[in-house]
């Protein structure tokens, strides 16, 4: 899929959520700061992810922590990298961003607290330091 069908798909709630999985959330993030500068691009996706979440009858499992973190540390690994590289390149050297299981959040944050009422209405700030 293009990325332009991706994200016509995403804001119109037409893709099928049984195939939208985490690196897909991460794809979408790229594409937006791609797009947009850093403040529009967050509130962007995170109300279309939250509108889609709902249009899927699931809209528990949104989180604004979970969504500002990733879309904080993809627009870092960006400005790092370089703002012109595309999708494929970005995912292949950033692997620690697409992994779900054992995401990179993880490190900044306890597990109590991403899985909060709290975290997914407001963004929360990591309560988890990682030692030397």
């Amino acid at each position: 899929m293009t990325d332009d069908e991706l994200l016509k798909q995403f804001e119109n709630c037409t893709l099928p959520s049984a195939g939208f999985h985490h690196e897909d959330h991460v794809r979408l993030a790229f594409l937006y700061l791609r797009e947009y500068p850093i403040l529009e691009a967050l509130q962007r996706f995170s109300a279309s992810l939250a509108r889609f979440a709902v249009a899927n009858g699931r809209p528990a499992l949104y989180s604004e922590t979970i969504t500002w973190a990733f879309v904080l540390l993809i627009r870092e690994r960006t400005a790092r990298e370089g703002n012109q590289q595309e999708w494929s390149e970005f995912a292949a050297r950033n692997p620690d961003l697409l992994n779900w299981k054992d995401n990179v959040l993880k490190k900044y944050y306890r597990e109590e607290t991403l899985t909060s009422e709290l975290a997914k209405g407001t963004f929360l700030f990591p309560d988890k330091f990682m030692s030397k």
